[in-house]
């Protein structure tokens, strides 16, 4: 992808299940301007590879081996707030939401009912992009 032109959204991943984070990698794949740049399984993984790549979006589950996604989301917002969160969880409980919210999730999505919610932030995502990039050109 060429830079300079063309924004690209990196999109990071963050699920214990390879079904869901496949799942994901094929649609976000469909989506012009949005590339997964990194999936990571357990909470470490997680904080050390967004560290490292920085990505404008986080897809995370809350529910992991060694650690939790609240920890995650948690450091996530301490080193770069501007980071965007999407929670993606199949434990939508009115405690969870309130917990992510209050740590700084951006959304909080029920993996069962509301999967096809995270291609539409992402789209929302890409089309703010497009349109801060060309109102800094003018």
């Amino acid at each position: 992808m060429k830079e300079g032109k063309r924004h690209t959204i990196k999109v990071f991943i963050v699920d214990d299940s390879k079904l869901v984070s496949d799942r994901l990698i094929v649609m976000i794949s469909e989506l012009p301007g949005i590339e997964v740049v990194g999936q990571a399984k357990n909470a470490q993984e997680a904080i050390d590879s967004i560290q490292k790549l920085k990505p404008g979006v986080v897809i995370l589950d809350i529910r992991m081996p060694e650690g939790n996604g609240f920890d995650v989301l948690e450091k996530i917002k301490k080193d770069k707030s501007d980071t965007l969160v999407i929670m993606l969880t199949n434990y939508p409980y009115p405690q969870y939401r309130k917990r992510c919210m209050e740590l700084g999730a951006d959304f909080f999505f029920d993996k069962s009912s509301e999967f096809n919610k995270v291609i539409e932030v992402l789209k929302e995502s890409i089309q703010e992009s497009k349109a801060q990039a060309n109102s800094k050109r003018k």
